[in-house]
């Protein structure tokens, strides 16, 4: 059996996957709290933003964390086309279990009780009722919203399940687009062991995107749930053995440097710029803020 090294650059590859974990993973937490303050075409698109930060932040930490991945006896080489489809299917299943919560979410805050009124969900509002007098507790996606609605346990298992499975299903679709001389098995428990763990990261980040707004908050979760992503795959990794085939014939697919490490910045670049995105787009209360004091300096007209 050969021996397998999860970390030939040293700890270059571990830190920088958890990195990218980590900001995958506060992305879309504030794209998800962003969404769950908007309605219609606008939570839409952020609940989107927020599925390809976490999917592609989760790809990512993947594929770098195996750039460190050696075999002694053989080299490695990926299948171009499966990688593919695991980031694809990395972004699908992340953007199923946020839909999911946020449906659930907003079938929810529809329940919350009769002061949110037959408008409620028309847009971001202004006055007493939803301003600083009652602490902003009937804004969408705040307050009894995210407290209240039989919906919203069950949504949120359904989505953590939902993601977990998938985010599983994207390692293992990764791991099995690797090409080297040999075979590749998997110790049962430990593979069980990672889907579970994937399950339970996806349903504490579901949670936490509907229950955690403040920055701060935002900030601690994304650490916490990259260590769970980060953990989840090396357990995965645990579980394999490899039974090395020497052999000179030629490895089809690409090396790591060659398609993963140029694709790996690509999708790193997209978070970042997605973070400045985030950053500059102002939020619902905000653009309420802005039209009313632009109401407020209008001069008034006087009729001739």
């Amino acid at each position: 059996m050969g021996h397998l090294d999860h970390a030939t650059f040293g700890w270059l590859t571990p830190v920088l996957s958890y990195a990218m974990a980590c900001i995958g993973a506060a992305l879309g937490l504030r794209c998800t709290v962003r969404a769950l303050d908007e309605t219609g075409r606008s939570r839409r698109n952020w609940l989107l933003t927020a599925a390809s930060a976490i999917g592609t932040g989760i790809w990512t930490m993947h594929f770098v964390a195996m750039l460190g991945f050696g075999v002694t006896g053989t080299d490695v080489r990926y299948d171009v086309p499966l990688t593919l489809l695991s980031l694809l299917v990395a972004m699908a299943v992340v953007g199923a279990g946020v839909f999911a919560v946020g449906r659930g979410h907003r079938q929810s805050a529809g329940h919350a009780g009769p002061e949110h009124g037959p408008e409620h969900g028309s847009g971001p509002r202004t006055g007493p009722a939803h301003g600083r007098g009652n602490g902003n507790r009937d804004r969408p996606g705040q307050g009894q919203g995210r407290r209240q609605g039989p919906g919203r346990a069950g949504a949120l298992l359904l989505g953590g399940l939902t993601t977990g499975l998938g985010v599983a299903s994207m390692h293992y679709l990764g791991m099995a687009a690797l090409r080297l001389h040999g075979t590749v098995r998997y110790d049962p428990l430990l593979v069980a062991l990672s889907v579970a763990i994937a399950v339970v990261a996806a349903t504490a980040a579901l949670w936490a995107a509907l229950n955690i707004t403040s920055p701060v908050a935002v900030a601690a979760a994304s650490l916490v749930m990259g260590a769970a992503v980060s953990s989840m795959h090396y357990t995965g990794m645990l579980a394999v053995m490899v039974d090395v085939a020497p052999s000179g014939g030629h490895l089809p697919g690409a090396t790591p440097m060659q398609f993963i490490f140029p694709l790996a910045v690509g999708l790193g670049s997209y978070l970042f710029v997605t973070a400045a995105f985030v950053a500059l787009s102002p939020t619902a209360g905000e653009r309420a803020a802005y039209a009313s004091a632009e109401r407020r300096t209008e001069p008034a007209t006087t009729p001739l």
